[in-house]
């Protein structure tokens, strides 16, 4: 009853969530955009699946859990965040002008990265598709669409129409439902449904163990799927070097089709009837609707025997616990049935999950009553030996009167809570509203007093922003140099006709007025060749506006992961590149007035001048020391993974070795000419540093430089860097050199004494003879994600 209630309400609860919404204009989220959980709907064009959402009442929870899910007209078919459910109120999804989908919460310590492009990228558009496929798109001029991002990809535990099961050859990617842990909990639980490419035909999985088979197709309908489950079906198989798949659509285009793998391992069709039912395959049963025998059965089970569910008062004597709430229902049957001394079970808790045992010694110890309220129990029964207690049962139509009754109450009070919630939804607004105000005039505010202290303090020129549009040209998409982390870059002409460079922290800009500050008042006290300048900044409103010298060759990543591009840096401005780097960074370890750890180093900070000599650039996430301190810890890491050490990964602990680290990576990509994360193989990953270990383990190391220098360079300055790149790398940050040592490494002919150790972050493999060179390699799929965690 509590499940067929609780279904009532969801489907009250979508009705007046439609009716009080208003439907936005189309389905689609642009750069810049946001959704929240006060947004209007977010409605396919058919109308037929929307965005939105919800929130679902744990029972025991004071809060409730907050998904991101796509509906369609009867029930959700999709979650976006699953494992990690959000806050109600603070939530928000939101596509960014660098092409990165997010769910961001403070209930989540970091944000939920729906994709996240390898470099940012321009024209994207996140939209909702008539077929319930949430997708994420970079639009071209030409009027082709390429697709970046989709929801189909990743299944929870419904299947809709051509969405697909089985396994992408290209990727490696699997496709498959995974049930709840129970009805309240969406995290993954203890079924999976997938697709057989082998034998050609539908599983179901309860831990990892085969317990359901579909039988073999003939005629278009699977062998051990009820007739009316499939009859207004048509299926589709594919088979070739790119994928083995299976999907459906339905023969009636007005009808609505769906198969959702429940908590407790049915597979429903359309919300209802079944398809398989694999909550009734104990391990022994391989004879009927595709049951198939997984484990052995006990000697003091038989056939027949099944957990049925019973209102009891129990005289027990022997209970036993599991308290574990990553465990289901199904989890308490396997338990019980494999124990002989097992009678039935219960759950722990009010979610669900954990499993209380309980051992009668006889049937006088249990009371089955249906008049007499008693404790819900799953007791074990044969089918032909039912135990011999009392047993009352209620007339059939005393229980439909209550029934009805209980319906129209709980219909009553949902519409008088619609109307309170929906007059306290406008109250809040307006209190927002009123709040967002102040909260406006006190920033504006604080701008003023920091561009007061900007001139007065640093002697650092304000530009006027009337004198920023013009140098733009109104920040034109012609005048557009690129994406940094925190929004885009555009060049400029002053009214001198001197060219800068133009950095405009975008609107969706993780960098606040902290980190802005920050690197305005760190840059204009930093003088040295390798290290961008700062020329002024500008504070307009909400805008905050940095200028830099305009360095015309762009940043190094745009050469180095380019197939091309990257034919332009021969070894000499590699090595170059380099020693540059190195200069730079100590110069702000050691030889400017404050110590300055950078904490970003990577391909994407190294601007090249019109000489191609490298500028250390973005410091937005420095930080400044005095030169007797060394160490220092944070609670909030930021930075981009693959170039992080892991001390500071992990703990939150930073100093100059942290920078050393980044610089071996970046060392090690310059003369690879790969990213660190593009080294990847589904069935053996690894990443650039365990492939440079491999392959000076093997004596192999020339065979890492980039194929497209055609042995063009200086065989022992190779050699030294890649030496001098493992130590930077290394595990602890104490035994990698300092960036002195790296200089003295790189320039000194004579041979470095230390050898290097097994790196951090070392992914170990067999190296199967296959060349992992960058030959044919020049596009890289990986994601590269600068992101901020909140470490406790």
């Amino acid at each position: 009853m509590s499940l067929i209630l609780h279904k009532l309400l969801l489907v009250l609860w979508l009705c007046w969530s439609s009716s009080v919404h208003v439907h936005p204009a189309d389905e689609s989220l642009r750069p810049g955009d946001t959704f929240n959980f006060d947004s209007p709907l977010l409605f396919s064009k058919n109308r037929r699946y929307f965005i939105e959402f919800y929130p679902v009442g744990i029972p025991g929870e004071i809060e409730d859990f907050t998904y991101l899910a796509v509906f369609n007209e009867h029930d959700v078919v999709w979650e976006a965040n699953r494992e990690q459910p959000v806050g109600q109120r603070d939530v928000v999804l939101s596509l960014n002008f660098s092409g990165v989908l997010k769910i961001e919460s403070r209930r989540v310590k970091k944000p939920i990265i729906l994709y996240s492009p390898a470099q940012p990228i321009n024209n994207t558009v996140a939209t909702l598709l008539d077929t319930g496929n949430f997708v994420l798109q970079q639009l071209h001029p030409n009027g082709t669409n390429i697709l970046l991002w989709q929801s189909f990809d990743y299944p929870t535990d419904t299947l809709i129409p051509i969405m697909k099961l089985g396994i992408n050859h290209k990727t490696g990617h699997n496709w498959s439902l995974v049930s709840q842990l129970t009805d309240s909990r969406a995290t993954a639980g203890a079924f999976r449904f997938e697709w057989d490419p082998k034998e050609q035909e539908l599983i179901i999985r309860r831990r990892g163990k085969v317990c359901w088979k579909s039988g073999k197709m003939k005629n278009n309908k699977f062998e051990h799927i009820p007739e009316d489950a499939q009859r207004l079906l048509k299926y589709n198989i594919v088979s070739n070097e790119e994928e083995d798949s299976f999907s459906f659509t339905s023969t009636n285009e007005n009808l609505i089709s769906w198969w959702t793998l429940s908590y407790s391992g049915r597979l429903l069709y359309n919300g209802n009837g079944y398809v398989a039912r694999a909550d009734l395959c104990f391990g022994y049963n391989n004879t009927e609707g595709g049951c198939q025998r997984w484990q052995h059965t006990p000697k003091c089970r038989s056939p027949g025997d099944v957990f049925t569910k019973k209102s009891l008062r129990s005289n027990y004597e022997n209970v036993t616990y599991d308290q574990n709430q990553n465990i289901s229902h199904s989890d308490c049957e396997a338990a019980c049935w494999s124990d002989c001394n097992c009678n039935g079970f219960k759950e722990v808790y009010l979610d669900g999950t954990g499993c209380r045992f309980y051992r009668w010694n006889s049937s006088k110890d249990i009371i089955v009553d249906g008049s007499v309220s008693g404790e819900d129990f799953y007791i074990l029964e044969n089918t032909g030996n039912i135990y011999t207690a009392k047993t009352t049962f209620t007339p059939h139509h005393h229980g439909t009167k209550r029934w009805i009754w209980i319906s129209t109450v709980a219909a009553t009070l949902l519409v008088i809570c619609s109307s309170i919630l929906f007059l306290a939804i406008k109250k809040r607004k307006h209190v927002l509203q009123e709040k967002k105000r102040k909260e406006m005039a006190m920033k504006l505010s604080q701008i003023e007093d920091f561009e007061n202290d900007l001139k007065k303090g640093h002697g650092l020129k304000v530009f006027d922003y009337a004198l920023v549009l013009a140098a733009s040209n109104g920040f034109s998409y012609e005048n557009k140099l690129g994406q940094g982390g925190f929004g885009p870059v555009y060049k400029g002409t002053l009214p001198t006709g001197e060219e800068v460079a133009i950095k405009r922290l975008s609107k969706s800009s993780t960098q606040g007025s902290v980190e802005f500050k920050n690197e305005v008042t760190l840059i204009c006290e930093l003088q040295h060749m390798n290290l961008v300048q700062l020329l002024g900044c500008c504070i307009h409103e909400e805008e905050k506006i940095l200028i830099y010298e305009y360095m015309p060759n762009k940043s190094l990543d745009f050469y180095l992961f380019d197939c091309t591009r990257r034919k332009l840096l021969d070894w000499n401005k590699r090595f170059n590149i380099i020693q540059g780097i190195a200069q730079g960074l100590l110069y702000l370890h050691k030889y400017s007035r404050l110590k300055v750890i950078h904490r970003d180093l990577k391909a994407s900070n190294i601007l090249l001048d019109e000489n191609m000599n490298p500028k250390i650039s973005d410091f937005g996430m420095a930080r400044m020391f005095t030169q007797q301190e060394s160490v220092s810890n944070t609670n909030r890491v930021v930075g981009t993974y693959g170039y992080m050490s892991p001390e500071y990964a992990m703990e939150g602990v930073f100093s100059t070795k942290s920078d050393v680290y980044s610089f071996g990576v970046l060392l090690l990509e310059i003369v690879n000419g790969r990213r660190n994360t593009s080294f990847y193989d589904h069935d053996h990953p690894i990443n650039l540093i365990g492939h440079v270990w491999e392959l000076w383990k093997d004596d192999k190391c020339f065979e890492l430089v980039d194929p497209s220098l055609k042995e063009s360079f200086d065989y022992d300055e190779v050699q030294r860097c890649i030496h001098v790149g493992l130590l930077c790398v290394e595990q602890y940050a104490n035994d990698r050199p300092t960036m002195l040592n790296v200089i003295s490494m790189l320039t000194n002919k004579s041979e470095i004494m230390s050898l290097p150790k097994r790196p951090a972050f070392y992914v170990q493999r067999e190296m199967l003879n296959k060349n992992l060179s960058s030959t044919g390699l020049c596009t890289d799929s990986t994601v590269e994600i600068t992101t901020s965690l909140e470490i406790e």
